[in-house]
């Protein structure tokens, strides 16, 4: 018999039994509907069986693995309806994720009516309630190959052909048959909230807010950010590197030092487009600019700074941290810490009379936070703008307009700046740009600060709450948007990753996270970082930058 202990609780069930029907039994447990397990500190599909003693936690769609595998259960689910109601080969492309949900385009540029739409919701909704299950199965990685080729499902096909291990896993709902990054629901039944709208060329597929599991969340447009995330896909078509398959392929194939030398001229190209932007404008003195974490602003803001000078200005790098109130006045957050990364947090009323005076021509001086004793600090650090001096003002309230109000908006240009990949992993799969960030600072801090990719995994959840709570609400104010991914990095970062993450052990409450980030890796083909220039952006994580990051 095997014993289960879920929340304090106790309960037997014969060896063999499958973790849906305990999950029935400890479902009044949980407020929303469970969709994955944590069994004996294992991440576990619900089709497993139970043996011996374990403690279980189940999890929800408030639990991001719970979350991420409610969106890929709810898209197998749309691929497998459309199937009803589109010519045989016509696939579901989810371009990228959108707010709450993912943007999505039908294979050869097919576009959905109204009708259809309300056609497949129906046929979703009937799938729901008939409560199938998601079958699972092992086949052999050559006849899947096949088996999607047969399904017009290239970007899986091509996926597969550098996929070392000689099975895969593969999932059938309802003679649907389709591969998945990660984890998916048991069985349809729990995919009760979702919606299809239209937009753009395409549809956007809508999940809960696993703040409110029970209610689709709202879909907001974001026209700048849609646009940019547009701009990465066509240029990952332009490169012929659209998918994790394509670089591989491309790689295999000695193309390593074009892709890394075309990428690099781009962005090169689109950093002095937007320095001419600015220096065109002499009404402009402030660049306002914010991104998320690792999003590689230290690299952006030096290259910005040399175009802009050779554009005959005068950059001046000014970190909003230097106006950082002292440490015994910092607010606090929820937990009773002092909140480092709230607005109230920054001497907003100084900062906005400095820039004023500034502008107004007269000699300032500037402040400077002493992050060993807490303090700010007055050195003797002035400063006078000339007629050609820029000051570039980054942080991450740089696009909060409470920040500058004093300023007039003429005298302003806010930059928006994060890496959006511009890769998907196949047709269904899209490859989140959280990710790429989060490898790229398990990468950075463990060469420059010595901190542990268990450590930098520990604290990323606090650091995303603080990204949605204080930067991502104030990007569509932006008047630049820019995209600092790189397509072949992760084939880079890679290398230096992978070993980080192996070091995490299975005891530790990081391992499971580390193990996913792990698997996704190991879809790419390695790439040395020989041919990358020294003042590419990718230096900034990988070290051996020209530049002072």
């Amino acid at each position: 018999m095997a014993k289960i202990i879920c929340k304090g609780v106790e309960k037997t069930y014969e060896d063999g039994t499958k973790l849906a029907v305990v999950a029935k039994d400890f479902q009044h447990l949980y407020e929303d509907d469970i969709i994955l397990s944590d069994y004996k500190g294992k991440l576990t599909e619900l089709y497993k069986t139970v043996s011996g003693v374990g403690e279980i936690e189940f999890l929800t769609v408030k639990d991001k693995n719970g979350n991420r595998a409610y969106r890929r259960s709810v898209t197998m689910m749309l691929q497998c309806a459309l199937g009803d109601i589109l010519p045989e080969g016509a696939n579901l492309i989810v371009e990228h994720s959108l707010g709450q949900g993912y943007f999505c385009t039908i294979k050869d540029g097919a576009q959905l009516t109204k009708t259809q739409i309300e056609t497949l919701k129906n046929k979703m909704h009937s799938l729901v309630e008939k409560d199938i299950p998601l079958k699972k199965y092992s086949i052999k990685t050559s006849q899947a190959r096949e088996l999607f080729s047969s399904y017009n499902m290239t970007n899986k096909e091509q996926l597969l052909k550098y996929r070392t291990s000689s099975n895969i896993n593969v999932y059938d709902l309802d003679g649907c048959v389709d591969y998945f990054y990660g984890y998916m629901a048991y069985s349809t039944g729990v995919l009760k909230y979702f919606d299809i709208i239209p937009y753009e060329h395409g549809f956007m597929l809508l999940f809960p807010d696993p703040k409110d599991p029970k209610k689709v969340a709202g879909f907001e447009p974001r026209p700048k950010l849609f646009s940019v995330l547009q701009e990465a896909i066509d240029f990952g078509d332009t490169m012929r590197v659209p998918t994790v398959g394509a670089l591989n392929e491309a790689l295999a194939h000695g193309r390593a030092q074009e892709i890394i030398l075309s990428q690099e001229a781009i962005m090169e190209r689109q950093i002095g487009d937007l320095a001419a932007s600015i220096a065109s404008n002499s009404k402009i003195k402030f660049v306002m600019m914010a991104g998320p974490s690792s999003s590689g602003k230290t690299t952006f803001s030096h290259k910005l700074s040399a175009h802009l000078r050779a554009l005959g200005c005068v950059p001046h790098p000014i970190p909003l941290d230097d106006y950082y109130l002292n440490r015994d006045q910092m607010p606090l957050d929820e937990f009773g810490e002092k909140d480092f990364e709230s607005i109230e947090g920054l001497d907003i009323e100084q900062f906005n009379d400095d820039m004023s005076r500034l502008l107004a021509g007269e000699r300032v001086e500037l402040p400077t936070f002493n992050f060993k004793t807490g303090k700010r600090e007055y050195n003797g650090k002035y400063m006078q703008l000339g007629a050609d001096d820029i000051l570039v003002i980054e942080g991450i309230h740089g696009l909060n307009e409470r920040m500058s109000s004093s300023l007039p908006s003429e005298c302003k240009y806010k930059i928006y700046l994060s890496a959006l990949t511009q890769l998907s992993i196949d047709e269904h799969n899209p490859l989140s740009t959280t990710d790429g960030r989060l490898i790229r600072r398990i990468v950075r801090d463990a060469r420059t600060r010595g901190t542990s990719a268990a450590n930098t995994i520990a604290m990323w959840d606090s650091v995303r709450r603080g990204e949605e709570k204080n930067i991502f609400p104030f990007q569509e104010k932006a008047d630049y948007m820019f995209n600092s991914a790189l397509v072949y990095e992760m084939a880079v970062l890679k290398l230096y990753a992978m070993p980080q993450l192996y070091a995490i052990e299975p005891s530790h409450p990081m391992y499971m996270e580390a193990k996913r980030l792990i698997k996704l890796l190991d879809y790419f083909l390695p790439m040395a970082p020989d041919d990358i220039p020294n003042n590419s952006l990718i230096r900034e994580f990988i070290g051996g930058s020209c530049l002072n990051v």
